[in-house]
């Protein structure tokens, strides 16, 4: 089983992508930030990290839609 200690370090990782501008981003780096984005949900879902971020944005996504009717 994979730690959060991989997931602090692909949120890191991703964060350092992220800084740079967007001009001077080649498809492929655009590419390798994605994969490295879903790589980052996949270690972090199975943690309670994870599952109460699911919970939060679940009650977000409710409440939105309950202020909608």
């Amino acid at each position: 089983m994979l730690t959060i200690n991989v997931g602090v370090l692909l949120a890191v990782i991703v964060l350092l992508r992220l800084r740079r501008r967007t001009e001077a981003r080649s498809r492929n780096d655009e590419k390798l930030t994605v994969i490295i984005v879903l790589a980052l949900g996949i270690v972090i879902a199975p943690t309670q990290v994870g599952e109460g971020i699911l919970d939060f944005l679940g009650q977000l996504a409710s409440g939105i839609t309950d202020s909608t009717r």
